[in-house]
């Protein structure tokens, strides 16, 4: 509810013949002397609906990088729902109750649809490795089918989570990256204004396998703070690349969340460097 405020007509009038305020009266131009002040009429009632709720769709919400956005997502308080082959997430977290959960295959049946209901943004997640023509598949034509049908259902911002060149590795994986790119291609076509694109390099955290959890931080952790002041050596030739420094699995949920959610985040790609440098921005 809110109340709107309704001005007399005799009020209004008063005002277009009187200078500017005076100690909290008006002075007239006209007779030269001190008129009162404008009155307020009672306030009336009216019914303002509220702000529209953002619902944001994870593609892969039960993965590593997937599961750390959907929860980063609902500590900002947005409605949070998953899309995976499995459904349901594995993790026994409290948090995990919070999203709804749906189960479908970007590569087969149109049925996967029904979960892009509502839903104002997009995060993918959706990504692995195998043959050549497996690895396309996965990276490039799932994501793309999810692009287009995101434009089809009017969502506003769709956020890709791609990966960073490595120069050699490229062409030892040719199919993982030609698919990264295809998709990244497809989203800036039907996303010109809100598609983001990250492209983190290695992405160190905790990462639950089963019952156990492996604690990559141990390793990823330190590269991260000897690398990200060494940005000269990713400029090298041939083993620059090399040379990308990991990137925490917290700071890519973060940056993910708001590019998806912030309607003046910067639309096109953001590397690792960039990553760090908003996660950064928000830490402060």
């Amino acid at each position: 509810m809110a109340k709107r405020l309704i001005y007399s007509r005799l009020s209004l009038s008063r005002l277009s013949a009187m200078g500017g305020p005076k100690n909290g009266r008006f002075l007239s131009t006209e007779s030269k002397k001190i008129d009162e002040p404008f009155k307020v009429e009672e306030a009336e009632t009216v019914n303002v609906p509220p702000p529209p709720s953002e619902k944001l769709l994870v593609l892969g919400g039960n993965g590593f990088v997937g599961s750390h956005i959907c929860r980063e997502a609902l500590n900002r308080g947005l409605a949070v729902a998953s899309l995976s082959r499995s459904g349901g997430s594995s993790l026994h977290d409290s948090w995990a109750k919070n999203v709804t959960w749906h189960k479908g295959n970007l590569l087969s049946s149109d049925s996967w649809k029904e979960a892009l209901d509502g839903v104002t943004s997009v995060i993918s997640c959706i990504g692995g490795f195998g043959s050549n023509s497996y690895m396309y598949k996965i990276n490039g034509t799932a994501n793309i089918n999810a692009i287009r049908a995101a434009a089809d259902k009017g969502v506003k911002r769709f956020v890709y989570i791609s990966a960073a060149d490595f120069g050699f590795a490229n062409y030892l994986l040719k199919g993982y990256y030609e698919g990264k790119r295809a998709a990244e291609t497809e989203l800036l076509t039907k996303f010109p204004y809100g598609g983001v694109i990250l492209r983190p390099g290695f992405i160190h955290g905790t990462r639950t396998v089963g019952s156990m959890k492996l604690p990559l931080g141990i390793i990823g952790s330190p590269l991260e703070m000897v690398l990200q002041h060494a940005k000269p050596l990713n400029q090298l030739p041939l083993v620059g690349p090399l040379f990308t420094p990991p990137v925490n699995v917290t700071a890519v949920a973060k940056v993910a969340v708001r590019a998806a959610t912030d309607p003046v985040f910067p639309p096109g790609i953001v590397d690792v460097y960039g990553i760090q440098r908003f996660s950064q921005q928000m830490s402060r």
